[in-house]
């Protein structure tokens, strides 16, 4: 039977949800996994299976979301491919696939993977096990330098990298509309504009193996370049750096897993899938219905601003084998959507594989096998929409 008014969640609070989203989503499925929540003006949708139906829909619920959805637009002062459905989605993703695929991953860029990583294996090992911390020493630098490779930046440092980077995040995810916010994506846009319209005519006359030269040469406008060379910025250097952060995180809180992985490499695929989906970076993106529907028991109007929140939806108990609220690497496979799913599955995925889950993460314990957590010091998480540690002091035995 079709129960057509939405529930109400007005307990859900903006500050709780940033702080730790965990009980908050635990209580959306239990009570309500499509709720409107008037703090954040949207329907919130928690539940695995309405998550999932969501993204095999794009013709009811687009990508093209506007109104207060449309923070990323805003944030990158442009219209990204991920704010987009097919065909034109389409169209600007079949430009970069090629860069980012399992064969050329493996062939021109893990190479530099490996070499950035031990760099700052050395940076973190400087700083001693009393006063490291993973976040800024080595999660953070790395995936940044990652990024500037992937990208063909020349000339850019990885502290611009990610000042550019955590302005469009906040941006993207700016849903109280903090104009500081907005201040600080208008500063980091100018600079990367400028520094794209420096390289467009460089990589007309240059062309390599990097995602920039792949979008200019796709004879893509220069504002869609532009667009998703800043959406690249933007979760390209983030979600890798958290996944670093999370992995270890995760590791140092279940020791008797820790020593299994040590002494089975063959598991770091199993502990990576299963950080993404325990601790996703991404924890809930944006759409919009184009015509009233039926989902989960419940009618949404057309135009309804959605959030797929699939940070609850990858703990969801009716669809995961066992405690999904528990950190288990020996979990039968099952799907998540840590990256997505459908035709806006994460272009980066196999980057983000292998440059965290086969090279940075595991070149990190071959370094340091004892490395964990320094509980002697502040751990401290933020974020929802993206959430990620900010501050993961580490130590380890000399």
């Amino acid at each position: 039977m079709i129960r057509s008014q939405v529930p109400v969640a007005d307990w859900v609070d903006a500050a709780a949800l940033a702080a730790d989203p965990y009980p908050s989503y635990q209580r959306l499925r239990n009570e309500a996994p499509i709720a409107w929540v008037p703090a954040l003006g949207r329907y919130l949708v928690t539940g695995y299976a309405e998550c999932h139906a969501i993204e095999c829909d794009q013709t009811t619920y687009t990508a093209d979301v506007g109104g207060s959805g449309a923070t990323m637009k805003r944030a990158l002062g442009g219209h990204p491919m991920l704010r987009k459905d097919d065909p034109e989605h389409a169209c600007e993703r079949s430009a970069i696939n090629p860069t980012l695929r399992p064969k050329a991953i493996e062939s021109i860029w893990a190479e530099a993977f490996t070499r950035n990583a031990t760099a700052y294996l050395d940076v973190l090992a400087e700083q001693g096990p009393d006063t490291a911390e993973l976040n800024r020493d080595y999660a953070s630098p790395v995936a940044s330098q990652n990024l500037i490779d992937l990208l063909g930046l020349p000339d850019v440092d990885v502290d611009s990298m990610r000042r550019w980077s955590h302005a469009f995040i906040a941006g993207a995810g700016n849903l109280l509309d903090d104009p500081a916010i907005w201040r600080r994506c208008e500063d980091a846009r100018t600079e990367v504009d400028a520094l794209i319209a420096e390289l467009i005519p460089f990589y007309e006359r240059n062309p390599n193996e990097s995602m920039t030269s792949a979008l200019i040469h796709a004879g893509l406008p220069h504002e869609i370049v532009a667009a998703n060379v800043k959406l690249t910025i933007t979760g390209g250097m983030n979600e890798p750096q958290h996944m670093i952060t999370n992995m270890v995180w995760a590791l140092s809180g279940h020791p008797d897993q820790r020593a299994r992985v040590l002494t089975d490499p063959a598991l770091w695929p199993m502990v990576f899938d299963e950080t993404a989906r325990w601790l996703s970076p991404i924890g809930m993106y944006p759409r919009q219905t184009t015509r009233e529907v039926e989902l989960g028991g419940v009618t949404l109007p057309a135009e309804a601003a959605i959030g797929v929140v699939v940070g609850a939806a990858n703990r969801d108990s009716g669809h995961f084998d066992g405690d999904p609220e528990l950190f288990d690497i020996s979990r039968p496979r099952q799907p998540h959507l840590a990256f997505g799913s459908g035709v806006h599955l994460c272009a980066g995925l196999w980057a983000a594989k292998t440059s965290v889950g086969r090279i940075a993460v595991p070149l990190l314990y071959r370094r340091f096998p004892g490395l964990r957590v320094d509980t002697s010091r502040e751990t401290r998480w933020f974020g929802w929409v993206f959430r990620g540690l900010t501050d993961l002091p580490v130590t380890w035995d000399d």
